[in-house]
């Protein structure tokens, strides 16, 4: 039962108001009710776009964080925290760094995954302990689409006092919490197709807004070459399959010389690709990386001063 406490909490809340769109949405044919869907989720690519300024600020203090040795934080709750625990989880195999650089808190940990757990979202004090371990120079994110969940709100302001810088991720442009942060990404998506359905075109906008901002900071790291993923390592045979086709195609060289400077590489992607567009032996490669933080643009400059 709602009480007027919830009620009171709801109130103001963009993402929980009732949209005139999707009034008849449970009297219309299924393609219907799809398109109905669909015209709803096609606003949300805009509404990311307008908060762009935002990301790059959150993104630029996740590189400044990373290169300092520091890490990137999440913390959310409900569909907020399992969308954070995906791409966190997504960026080790993809980019080749540790699980450690971007960490992921769910209230309510890893049981609140698969079942929602009662009231841990409403637990500013939980939040502050699950951020106990934010250190001075890393970012915390914290992700609600109310922009006002209490365990995210706790956990923001702990790495704060810690010396943390603080990004909130919305849907709620209004929300009062926005101040407090360095960095207030708040997409304007509107009330939902399905009343407080926030999985929806929020989740998406969070999923947009995350693989954005995770991306970005990765490349700004050093961890592609071009637009190529070439932090992958080869571990077995699918992914060295995957891997001399990175070769391939950042260097134009034939597959049988890619295959052979990976295996000099001893299967290390970068070591590989440098080795080939320096002409130079995988041990110099190494150094090179090894002094440059694993960026492959820097390693050539190393390797290769202009002008040279």
């Amino acid at each position: 039962m709602t009480d007027r406490l919830s009620v009171g909490v709801l109130r103001g809340v963009p993402t929980e108001g009732r949209n005139p769109r999707t009034i008849d949405i449970d009297l219309l044919p299924t393609l219907d009710m799809l398109r109905l869907i669909n015209a709803e989720d096609e606003q949300v690519p805009g509404a990311v776009a307008k908060v762009l300024p935002q990301i790059a600020q959150a993104v630029d203090f996740a590189v400044d964080a990373l290169r300092g040795g520091g890490r990137v934080h999440y913390f959310g709750a409900g569909t907020s925290g399992r969308l954070a625990v995906l791409d966190a989880a997504e960026l080790p195999p993809t980019y080749g760094v540790s699980p450690d650089l971007f960490v992921a808190h769910h209230a309510g940990g890893l049981g609140a995954l698969s079942q929602a757990i009662e009231d841990v979202e409403d637990d500013e004090d939980l939040g502050a302990r699950d951020a106990a371990d934010v250190r001075l120079g890393e970012l915390a994110v914290g992700i609600t689409a109310s922009g006002r969940t209490p365990y995210v709100v706790g956990a923001l302001r702990a790495a704060a006092r810690q010396g943390a810088h603080t990004a909130l991720i919305s849907s709620n442009p209004r929300t009062a919490f926005g101040s407090e942060v360095d960095v207030n990404i708040a997409v304007e998506t509107g009330p939902e197709a399905v009343t407080g359905s926030t999985r929806m075109k929020a989740g998406t906008a969070t999923k947009l807004v995350l693989n954005a901002m995770s991306t970005a900071a990765m490349v700004r790291l050093g961890r592609t070459y071009s637009n190529l993923m070439v932090s992958v390592n080869a571990l077995n045979s699918k992914l060295r399959g995957r891997v001399i086709k990175i070769l391939v195609e950042a260097t134009g060289l034939d597959a049988e010389t890619c295959a052979a400077a990976l295996a000099d590489a001893g299967g290390d992607t970068r070591i590989a690709l440098l080795s080939l567009l320096c002409d130079v032996p995988s041990d110099r490669a190494a150094g090179a990386l090894e002094e440059t933080g694993g960026s492959v643009r820097e390693a050539m400059r190393r390797i290769r001063p202009e002008g040279q």
